[in-house]
């Protein structure tokens, strides 16, 4: 397969018209035609700011689960092959999902379709036979999750449709069935072939011939594009609400209307982005879902050019978006991030190499008119891209969140659970050419033990104008408390080329003095993590296997300490190169006579070893290279290798009864100081 040769900068705007979409459409998702109309008119732009009205979102960059299933559930790529199978993909979604807390609308069996799916394979029924009609009933099976999340997969198809749906429908099948695999097929074939077939017939005559004929979602695409012909698209709105509507169709949100609302917009549109999301929006129903759909294709078919054509869409984002997820660091991300990510399977499924901008650098700028989450922080100007570059104005301070924002930190709807991805210990560096004479310094940003931001700077480098310069600076010991934000701060204009850091931090996790916001940097998946008790730690599972983690893949090699209480507990311990719920290394004490070293529920080692509950162990896990190397206060117990994971967080774990501790500690292993 012929990789298009502008595919980075087009997925990449596919991942923008998603994400500018849902931020569109969310704040009225739900809402019927007549109701937008009357109270907002046609939506032409962004509405969150309506304070007069009750939105269900005022903030406009938030979470949802729209832009969490689409960025998240790809992982199953990165973690089970470019070609995974449906139950692989559930495998996935297992692992990145915190249960009742993240990605999915966690409505409960029977009422919300990707919950049922989710506890029929907590229960050990695994896909396809989760999504299944046959168990789920077609109601649950059709609702409209099944082309939601599907986006994200398909761009990683380029120019290919037919693979394109069937790697959608793997997907889909982890939690839908019926008609909602077919509308999966659709817009996902749609995305794929967008990279090379601009006009919209050619793509929808495409896309249907990979769903079968006698099939409700042909028949509604065909119905959907012959009523457009007369070139009202309020007319088919209201022939789709009549023969389609959701008066006809069981559930909450069934895919039928939705569907047919879709091809709507994208038919009447031909495509064309801001047209596009005005019809699908006005619409009504499940604004930001449809949207959502509409603005990926609608991205990746005319690209940035298509985006940028009648409206600033990207300034207000400034690619911002977060996916909470088990994996708490890459949370905090932004969809220059993501869309290297997606294109790199992409390139990887056709044979290819990734592209690797600037040395592997964080913040490399190389989309066209990205920002990646840069703004103005203090002083006054605007941060421009030129050249792959950010322009910083003279008398200014940018930034980027590493960090939930102050703003997010109570989240309407959908909790952001994330971890920093900046730490203590870590060395930030930068590139940057001065336009004028500077003085320019980096910046960290922090929360402090009343939990408001307080920003400290590194040594600062006076650059002559036209000169270049290397910054670098080793985040300081912050108590503990989670680093916000990292950025710049400049006297006189200049350019930042890259920003990065790399490498496992040297940090110690306990409970600072004062402030709250330190717990939100762990990602809690177990039954009970109370602030109250006198440990910073004292964690509960009820059943099964829980982890409290914080962390992120930046960090490979180190070793993770903590004190290890355990109380009634079936096992205890300490986890390492943590990158998701099932996807670990874990030291733990079990049994009450048993030490064991385990991946995830596979016992690499195990040894006798007699342990009390009430007692307090020291607990020491090594990852270095393929190397594990483990020990209980100051013994070694363990040295052997194991390949499956080469990085990751830390995280507690406990199974099935309580532990506490009192803290955890990271220490880096510098293998240029070893050699």
């Amino acid at each position: 397969m012929m990789i298009p040769a502008d595919y980075e900068d087009r997925v990449y705007a596919g991942v923008l018209g998603k994400v500018i979409a849902v931020y569109l459409g969310r704040p009225f998702e739900g809402w019927r035609y007549q109701r937008i109309v009357d109270e907002l008119g046609d939506i032409t732009y962004y509405v969150n700011d309506r304070a007069d009205l009750p939105l269900k979102n005022h903030l406009l960059v938030v979470t949802d689960d729209d832009i969490s299933g689409t960025l998240v559930f790809p992982r199953a790529l990165r973690d089970h092959g470019i070609e995974p199978t449906s139950e692989q993909v559930g495998r996935t979604w297992l692992d990145q999902i915190v249960e009742e807390q993240t990605v999915l609308w966690w409505g409960g069996l029977g009422n919300s379709t990707e919950h049922t799916a989710y506890l029929r394979m907590k229960a050990g029924i695994l896909p396809p036979e989760s999504g299944a009609m046959a168990r789920n009933g077609q109601v649950v099976a059709e609702q409209v999750g099944a082309q939601i999340f599907v986006e994200g997969f398909a761009m990683t198809r380029p120019g290919d449709p037919q693979a394109a749906a069937d790697l959608a429908e793997r997907a889909a099948r982890v939690s839908h069935d019926g008609e909602a695999i077919h509308a999966a097929r659709v817009v996902a074939a749609l995305v794929a072939q967008s990279f090379v077939e601009p006009d919209m017939d050619r793509l929808l005559d495409t896309a249907v011939t990979l769903i079968p004929k006698d099939s409700l979602i042909y028949r509604v695409v065909a119905d959907v594009r012959e009523w457009t012909a007369g070139g009202d698209w309020k007319a088919t709105r209201e022939r789709i609400e009549e023969r389609y509507g959701y008066h006809l169709y069981g559930g909450n949100c069934h895919v039928i209307p939705n569907h047919a609302t879709i091809i709507n917009a994208l038919a009447h549109s031909g495509g064309e982005f801001a047209q596009a999301m005005t019809v699908v929006n006005t619409s009504g129903w499940d604004t930001d879902s449809n949207a959502g759909n509409v603005g990926a294709i609608c991205g990746v078919r005319a690209g940035l050019a298509g985006l940028d054509a009648r409206r600033d869409w990207r300034g207000p984002i400034a690619d911002r978006l977060y996916l909470p997820a088990a994996d708490g660091g890459s949370c905090i991300t932004d969809a220059a991030r993501e869309a290297l990510t997606l294109a790199g399977h992409g390139r990887t499924w056709a044979g290819e190499q990734p592209v690797v901008p600037k040395d592997g650098a964080r913040f490399h700028f190389t989309f066209p008119g990205s920002v990646q989450g840069f703004t103005v922080a203090e002083g006054n100007g605007q941060i421009v891209n030129q050249d792959a570059r950010l322009t910083v104005p003279g008398g200014t301070t940018v930034s980027t969140p590493t960090f939930i924002p102050p703003e997010a930190l109570d989240m309407p709807i959908y909790g952001l659970l994330a971890s920093p991805t900046l730490y203590t210990g870590q060395t930030v560096t930068a590139h940057v050419d001065a336009t004028d004479d500077a003085e320019v310094a980096l910046t960290i940003t922090a929360y402090d033990e009343n939990d408001e931001l307080s920003t400290v700077s590194g040594p600062a480098t006076v650059v002559s104008a036209g000169a270049s310069a290397e910054l670098a600076y080793t985040v300081p010991d912050l108590g503990g408390r989670p680093v916000a934000a990292v950025g710049l701060s400049s006297s006189g204009t200049v350019r930042l080329d890259r920003l990065t850091w790399e490498g496992a931090p040297d940090l110690t996790l306990t409970r600072p003095e004062g402030g709250t916001v330190w717990r939100r940097a762990w990602v809690c998946a177990v039954d009970r993590w109370d602030p109250h008790w006198p440990e910073p730690f004292r964690i509960v599972q009820n059943r099964g296997t829980g982890l409290l983690s914080q962390g992120s893949r930046d960090w490979q090699n180190y070793t993770v300490t903590a004190d290890v209480t355990p109380h009634l507990a079936a096992s205890a311990g300490i986890a390492a190169r943590v990158q998701g719920l099932q996807r670990y290394y874990a030291l733990e004490l079990a049994d009450r006579n048993t030490v064991r070293l385990v991946r995830h529920h596979t016992v690499l080692a195990s040894r006798a070893y007699d342990w009390e509950y009430g007692h307090t162990y020291q607990l020491a896990l090594t990852a270095d290279g393929d190397r594990l190397v483990a020990a209980v206060d100051g013994e070694a117990l363990f040295d052997l290798t194991d390949p499956t994971y080469d990085c990751g967080g830390v995280a507690l774990v406990v199974t099935e009864g309580r532990t506490a501790t009192q803290q955890v500690r990271i220490t880096p292993i510098s293998r240029e100081e070893e050699s």
